[in-house]
């Protein structure tokens, strides 16, 4: 069990495995793994669909070119367990003291977490960047994908631990923990 699990959400294109990194790095990787709730959807549609599973974990545009599907086909498979690629990812990093999940997107992911981890200290964390600079980091807005669940469903109702604003510089401000960090990265 971690006794530590930091839960990233984001838009597209905010940055939010940059900041898990240097997170990761801070903490250290002897203790502090980084989870990817998107990696065994990407797996499993990769297997399933007979294309590359490695280029749909990079920022690429092949993954593009999949992305509309595989949204639909990770749907169709929460509508029947919406906790299913959770419950996949955090499979191989029960030795780790913390966890770093870099892609909450709905709030089905984060209510997993609280309910299978009621005694450890969760922390959520929500990555912004202006739209110029998601623009600038080769974001395009794409209806069906950046107006979908996938994409919006974290975007209200929620309160955040940590904020963080990622567009030139790192900022970060606390809304509910005196949480900080003191680098700014370029």
């Amino acid at each position: 069990m971690p006794n530590i699990i930091v839960i990233f959400s984001d838009k597209r294109k905010s940055g939010k495995d940059f900041i898990a990194t240097k997170v990761t790095h801070i903490i250290g990787t002897e203790i502090c793994g980084i989870i990817r709730l998107s990696a065994p959807l990407k797996f499993e549609f990769a297997k399933e669909n007979g294309i590359n599973y490695e280029e749909l974990l990079k920022t690429s545009d092949y993954k593009e070119l999949y992305r509309e599907k595989m949204i639909a086909w990770g749907e169709g498979i929460r509508n029947n367990d919406p906790e299913y690629f959770c419950k996949l990812a955090i499979a191989p990093f029960s030795a780790k003291q913390v966890w770093i999940v870099t892609d909450a997107r709905r709030k089905s992911d984060l209510t997993f977490f609280e309910r299978i981890f009621p005694d450890t200290k969760l922390i959520f964390v929500r990555i912004t960047a202006s739209k110029t600079t998601r623009i600038a980091r080769g974001w395009q807005f794409v209806t069906g994908i950046d107006d979908a669940e996938s994409e919006c469903d974290l975007d209200e109702g929620l309160t955040w631990n940590v904020v963080i604003n990622n567009d030139d510089n790192l900022q970060t401000y606390a809304t509910n923990e005196n949480i900080t960090l003191n680098e700014s990265y370029s």
